[in-house]
C-alpha cells in the first residue's frame, strides 16, 4: 500500500520525536516500505551543526542507525532554507514530490486556538499534497 514513508526530523529536537519515529518504523515494517528522513536547516551555524554539510552527515548517520535498528532501507534528505519556520510547509511539500513519498508520518501538537489562524504543518501537507499524512500526537 505504501512504498516510501517520509519522516520530517529536526535533529535539534530528536528527543521529542520518539513516538512518531516508532510509528513510522512500525508502518514501514508492516508495508515493507522505505523510511525517508527529511530535515530542513539553514546555512547559519546552529546547536546541531556549523554547516549544512555537517548537518547532512548527522542526518545520514541518524538514518543509518534507524535503518539498522528497524531492518528497513532508509534515505535521508536535507533541504536548505533562510527561514525554516516560514518555509517549512513549502519545503516539506517539495520534499514529498522529490523523494516520491506516498505517506508522511510526523509528530504534532494537541489542537489549540491558534490553529484557526495558523494551521499546523501536517494539516497543510494533507491539504496541499497527494501523500497521505499520519499525525502522531505526543
Amino acid at each position: 500500500m505504501y512504498n516510501k514513508i517520509m519522516v520530517p526530523v529536526d535533529l535539534a529536537h530528536i528527543d521529542a520525536l520518539g513516538k512518531s519515529l516508532q510509528v513510522a518504523a512500525d508502518l514501514a515494517q508492516h508495508f515493507n516500505a522505505e523510511l525517508c528522513y527529511v530535515s530542513v536547516t539553514t546555512d547559519i551555524p546552529g546547536p546541531v551543526a556549523r554547516t549544512p554539510d555537517e548537518y547532512e552527515q548527522k542526518l545520514n548517520q541518524f538514518a543509518k542507525e534507524h535503518g539498522l535498528a528497524h531492518g528497513r532501507p532508509v534515505s535521508a534528505h536535507v533541504f536548505l532554507s533562510h527561514d525554516p519556520a516560514v518555509d517549512l510547509n513549502e519545503i516539506l511539500g517539495k520534499a514529498i514530490t522529490e523523494t516520491g513519498a506516498d505517506l508522511v508520518v510526523m509528530g504534532t501538537h494537541l489542537p489549540r486556538h491558534l490553529d484557526a489562524i495558523m494551521p499546523a504543518h501536517g494539516g497543510q501537507l494533507a491539504a496541499h499534497t497527494n501523500a497521505s499524512v499520519f499525525l502522531v500526537r505526543p
